[in-house]
């Protein structure tokens, strides 16, 4: 889990616990947001894209996967960072170690720009504001069937491993 906390220039809008992940986005936007990212305090880049996904291993097969990232076994210890749609394409996914911390900042003047939590709940940003995301000394444990295993679940969920609609053997040439 990550503990995120959504900072204004003078004041604290939230602090709370994620399970999977969160998004800065444009809003209601219809022009693409700056975001400056520092790890650790050291600066990444400047991505400028429809926003910016920062998921844990359990969130990696959500959103952030939609959006292009990678699947994560849920047993790792990591950050994932995924820009949406990013204006540069050499802005690529990133996994990061889970005891970074990493910092986003808007610089975006136009209003509309947001932070959503777990896809629950969502603030509104504006210029200057700052989301930091670290890992939470929380920890959530998931149920597991002892019916099927993380492989089989995945799987299922992607379609690995199916023959084509329609298709009931496939002969060699």
């Amino acid at each position: 889990m990550f503990d995120v906390a959504v900072k204004g220039r003078d004041t604290e809008i939230e602090e709370q616990a994620v399970l999977n992940d969160v998004v800065i986005g444009r809003g209601n936007l219809s022009r693409m947001v700056v975001l400056e990212v520092f790890v650790n305090d050291e600066f990444l880049t400047t991505f400028r894209a429809d926003g910016i996904i920062i998921s844990t291993p359990t969130g990696s097969t959500a959103y952030s996967l939609s959006a292009g990232g990678p699947i994560v076994y849920p047993k790792m210890g990591c950050m994932v960072l995924s820009p949406l749609c990013p204006h540069t394409l050499t802005n690529r996914p990133i996994i990061l170690p889970v005891d970074v911390e990493v910092k986003v900042k808007l610089l975006t003047k136009e209003p509309g720009a947001t932070v959503t939590l777990d896809g629950q709940i969502s603030y509104d940003l504006k210029l200057g504001d700052m989301v930091t995301v670290c890992r939470s000394p929380y920890v959530t444990n998931l149920i597991s069937s002892p019916l099927r295993d993380y492989w089989e679940i995945l799987r299922t969920k992607l379609g690995w491993g199916r023959l084509p609609e329609g298709t009931t053997n496939i002969k060699p040439c």
